[in-house]
């Protein structure tokens, strides 16, 4: 399997695909395949890379 988010790091901005209402998160890091992620509404999620690839936000998100 491939880890779809090989390329984040922390203090990157992302979006979850299927659930839009969590709103950006940050991500805390990234390790062997987990993300952690703290979403501005929903909180600290961990994320596994094998089965969800996050979308990065660039630009300004206020």
């Amino acid at each position: 399997m491939e880890d779809l988010n090989a390329i984040l790091t922390p203090g990157m901005l992302v979006e979850h695909p299927g659930r839009p209402d969590w709103g950006v998160g940050q991500v805390q890091s990234n390790i062997g395949g987990k993300v952690t992620v703290n979403f501005r509404d929903e909180g600290k999620v961990v994320i596994d890379s094998f089965r969800i690839g996050l979308v990065p936000v660039f630009g300004d998100q206020n």
